[in-house]
Formats: structure tokens, sequence, C-alpha cells
């Protein structure tokens, strides 16, 4: 694993990401004895690194949110990886499996050969080709900006990506739009500060943290959640609102208000200086109470089927009075009159294919696949959401994701080894 200067040659499979999902698949690549590169633009696990703020933990406990050949050495188990110690412990395991990772190489082509199997590839270190393709670079590739706010230089408007700490936002107050697990510890990370702080909330789901004594991801495991192939109808866009920070804790939006942060509904439109909310505020809190008590409810039939010794926790199911800002919401708000100077727009990522010129995505640039078996022969996606089920873009599912992918690679070389 390393900046090697020599020139790249050609292999069997080219693996382009060196985040979570490169360095699974890289594992199974090697117990296969595959020849196999892995390129990475930055460095490993680079966008755990500078893409996220500063205070950023894993969402999941260290027990669960790891691959199965290496624990956290530095985290007990039962708490949450900051985004250092993940950073860490992707490059831990990559020298533990001893992977071919190739740094500061960014592709820019991967294109079909014509007359021969195989692809040629691009790149800023030159080109060479490959008989497979795995695209590991992940879901959070391009930030989106809703074009709802005109670029101004009274606001100043940023990506959860790009924040960093409150230190780095100009003073005055801050919108921050987005319901999700990111929306929602960086709104109270900005409260905490001392900021005056509006809360823009869509749909979401919202779990426990834990329950009757284990964390939720262990209740989702239990209860063969994760291993849903689709999201419920209607849903394949809906947030999770969870929270690994200062050890752990249930969202709860009533919480954020009686904290001083103002809740407002779906940020729709832009007009004269002004914002306008959709009047879905109580609603998008009512189905997310729906969604954390029918954990409880599938939990509790969950112990008394299984006959399980866990402490009862009925003040778990206490859901208080909803404050001001939900009953009387506001519609519209006026940013100047608001004082707020900084928009921070936690609205999540699109995918940025143009480099990957092959016949594998659908009419709106989705990739087109099947458990990371793509449309295109020899192509491969791994760590997306819902590649193959709800655990798929999490690091111990993109994992058995790569398990797979590598089983069906070594699969087509049997195939192709045949001989008379």
């Amino acid at each position: 694993m390393s900046e090697s200067p020599e020139p790249l040659r050609d292999v069997e499979v080219a693996v382009i990401g060196a985040g979570q999902a490169g360095v699974a698949a890289s594992e199974h690549l090697g117990h296969h004895g595959i020849d196999y590169v892995v390129l990475e633009r930055d460095r490993i696990a680079e966008r755990w690194r500078t893409e996220r703020w500063d205070s950023l933990v894993a969402n999941g406990p260290a027990w669960h949110d790891r691959f199965p050949g290496l624990e956290f050495d530095d985290v007990d188990p039962d708490g949450f990886a900051a985004k250092e110690q993940v950073a860490q412990y992707f490059e831990k395991y990559a020298a533990m499996i001893d992977a071919p990772i190739r740094t500061g190489v960014n592709v820019t082509s991967v294109q079909r050969l014509d007359g021969s199997a195989g692809f040629r590839i691009e790149t800023s270190e030159g080109a060479f080709t490959a008989q497979y393709v795995v695209v590991a670079t992940g879901p959070f590739q391009t930030p989106v900006f809703p074009p709802i706010v005109p670029q101004t230089e009274a606001i100043t408007q940023i990506h959860s990506s790009a924040y960093f700490n409150p230190k780095q936002l100009a003073p005055g107050n801050v919108l921050v739009v987005g319901a999700g697990s990111s929306g929602v510890q960086i709104a109270e990370e900005i409260n905490a500060a001392g900021r005056e702080v509006y809360l823009s909330v869509g749909p979401h789901d919202r779990p426990p943290r834990s329950y009757r004594g284990r964390d939720f991801v262990w209740w989702l495991g239990v209860l063969g959640l994760w291993d849903a192939e689709t999201p419920p109808q209607g849903a394949e866009h809906v947030t999770i609102a969870v929270s690994g920070a200062g050890g752990g804790h249930t969202v709860d939006f009533r919480r954020l208000a009686e904290a001083g942060i103002t809740l407002v509904g779906r940020t729709e439109s832009y007009q004269d200086g002004a914002l306008s909310f959709a009047d879905d505020l109580a609603t998008n809190i009512a189905l997310g109470d729906e969604n954390y008590l029918a954990l409880l409810d599938a939990a509790d039939a969950y112990v008394e089927r299984n006959g399980l010794d866990l402490p009862e926790e009925p003040d778990a199911r206490i859901i208080g009075a909803d404050p001001a800002c939900v009953t009387d919401p506001l519609n519209e708000l006026d940013l100047a009159d608001a004082g707020i100077t900084t928009i921070v727009w936690a609205t999540g990522f699109t995918q940025d294919y143009d480099w990957l010129k092959v016949d594998a995505f659908d009419e709106n640039g989705r990739p087109v696949q099947r458990r990371g078996v793509s449309a295109e022969p020899g192509v491969y996606f791994l760590g997306l959401p819902w590649l193959s089920r709800r655990g798929s873009s999490f690091i111990w599912g993109v994992w058995h994701d790569a398990k797979y992918v590598a089983d069906h690679i070594q699969t087509q070389r049997g195939y192709l080894a045949y001989s008379d």
C-alpha cells in the first residue's frame, strides 16, 4: 500500500475508490487471489477526513460499525468512533490485508475496449487495462444545492460537507435545511455555540438511539430490518435522524425546540428576501413519532416472543407536547429580519459518473444493477444505498456486498479459464 512511482500495469480488476467500499472489495478480491489494484485520487477514506464536520462521530457503535476482521482498538465497543478514528481504522485494515492501493491517482475515463474483453482506464498517472471494474466511489459525490435562494453577499450558503464548526460561520443566525443525521447534529452544535438556529424539517425516520438496553442497530438486526431489499413505498429518499454525538442519544425534535432551535417545515421557495416553508412540519414530526413507536412495538414483541430478559422502558413511550413552533408554525421567514447570515444545506448528494463511459445507467443517470452487478458486463458497483438491502451503504453492510461482487467476479473468471 503505497504511492508507488511505478507506472500502472494491466490487471484483472480495477477498483475505483479507497473508502470503505474499496477496502472491502480489496479484502475479498485478495482472498480469491485475483490480480487487482485500488485507485484513490486522495487518501484512504478521504471523505471521512475532509468532507465531514470536526465533531462528527459514527452513527453506529464501534462493535457494529466495522468489518469482521478487525475491531477498533481505541474505541469502547459501545462507543462511537470519531471521524479520524474511522479513517485510521480503514488505513489499518488496508495495511492488514496488504491492499494494493494507489493513492493520489485520479481516474478520468473508463470505457470498454474495442474488439477485445475488458476496459481501458485513463488516469492522471497514465492508462492501463482491466478485465473488470468495481466502482467503489460511494454515494457522497456531488453536494446537492437546491436552487432556491439566489447567491448574495448578505447570505453565505454552504453544503453540510463544507461545514466544519460554528467558528467558520459569519456572525449572525443560521438556517439549517435538512432533518437527517447531518442536519440535526449540525443544528444542535451551532445552537450549543450560542447561535440562534432555524431547522427546516422534512420527512424522516426517527429510531430510538437505544431501547431496553440495546442500540437501535441491534434491533434492526434481530428484527431483520437491515436485510430489507427495498425501501417502503414512497420512502425511497426518507432520511434517518439518529445521533452518536455526546455518547449517543435519541433525536427528539421537541427537545431541539426546547433548547432554542426554531423548527420550520420543508423549505419550498424564495421571493423578495423571504423563504416560504411547506405546511408539513406537524405532519413530519408526527410521522417520525409513528416510525419511532413502531420500532418500540416490534422490539417489545420480539422480547416477548423470544423470552428475553431485557429491562422494560416505559418512559421511552412518553411523547411530549408539541412546542409552539410546531402548533403555530412559521410559513414564511424574512431572512434579513431574522438576522440569518448563513444557510447550511444538509440536503444530501448526487452521484457523478461522467468518467464512466459504459452502458450501465438508466435515463436519469442512476446505475442499473442487481446486488452490485451492473447492466454492463464486467462493471460492478459498491457502497450505494439499497444496493442489495438497507444496510448496503453502512460500513458492515458494504463488506458483505463486496463479498458477493468478488464471488461473482471469481465465477466469471472460472468460465473464462475454461478450455477444451
